[in-house]
């Protein structure tokens, strides 16, 4: 069964969440959510809030298929916090996919990790991200997989089970939830 780590802060976008990990599960994923801290609880950006299965500090299992990255204006703590760095960089180091949607993929151009790659990301990086593929709803170079934000998450979600699964996995699933 894959393995996906998803890191919670508070500010997070419920969409670019909720949508991914829902799919992942119906897949029968195995999807760890992981508080930044100091809490198990985070707050997304429209009030709604996640109850974490640990804090990030407990996470002993050692390596992850995926470590997803959800946007929102939380990725401003999760870029300053460096144990989120040390995952990406393992996570890449390891040749594990890498998934972030909106502002999230930020966090993978912080660490060196988006050069000579193609990736999208939302409209309000763009600044931030010279190489962005703007016109992309989800982009997939090798084990990194991005896309735009919370009108992208299905189709981010689906992408994450047809790589992780199988693409006639993601079609059932797709199916199911009329996408």
């Amino acid at each position: 069964m894959p393995t996906v780590l998803a890191i919670l802060t508070d500010g997070f976008e419920e969409i670019e969440t909720v949508a991914p990990i829902d799919l992942l599960r119906r897949a029968e994923v195995d999807v760890t959510l992981a508080a930044l801290g100091p809490g198990i609880h985070a707050t997304g950006r429209s009030g709604l809030t996640l109850h974490a299965n640990t804090l990030l500090d407990n996470v002993s299992k050692p390596a992850f298929d995926c470590l997803l990255l959800p946007g929102g204006p939380g990725v401003k703590t999760l870029r300053a916090d460096p144990r989120v760095r040390q995952l990406v960089l393992a996570q890449q180091a390891r040749d594990g996919w890498l998934a972030a949607i909106c502002a999230a993929p930020t966090i993978l151009h912080d660490a060196g990790l988006l050069r000579g790659r193609r990736y999208t990301a939302h409209f309000s990086v763009a600044n931030e991200l010279p190489d962005i593929q703007s016109a992309e709803r989800c982009v997939v170079d090798g084990k990194l997989i991005t896309s735009r934000g919370a009108g992208t998450a299905i189709d981010f979600g689906l992408l994450l089970v047809g790589k992780l699964v199988s693409p006639q996995k993601a079609a059932e699933i797709a199916a199911a939830i009329c996408a």
